[in-house]
């Protein structure tokens, strides 16, 4: 069992022209993904054109680092990691 757990955090500058290319990626990568957290500014007269992603990843340390970078090339898309060993 992997003791490490990572977390990606991604900033999408604009989402009405980024969050396609963006999704696709997701959905390509699937099963590397255990938990999706989508979080943007919304009122009633108001949604807006930034927004953050938080992943939790899970599986092939090659597959995340794949995912990492092929996020990280789409203009508008911030990328962060962290990296939590839940062994102490």
């Amino acid at each position: 069992m992997n003791d490490l757990t990572t977390i990606l955090g991604i900033s999408v500058f604009d989402r009405t022209k980024e969050a396609g290319h963006v999704q696709t990626l997701l959905t390509r990568y699937g099963c590397s993904i255990k938990t999706r957290l989508g979080l943007h500014e919304v009122t009633e007269d108001f949604c807006s054109h930034s927004g953050l992603i938080i992943l939790e990843l899970f599986g092939d340390p090659k597959e995340q680092e794949k995912l990492e970078q092929k996020l990280t090339v789409i203009p508008g898309v911030e990328v962060q990691k962290m990296i939590f060993n839940l062994k102490g």
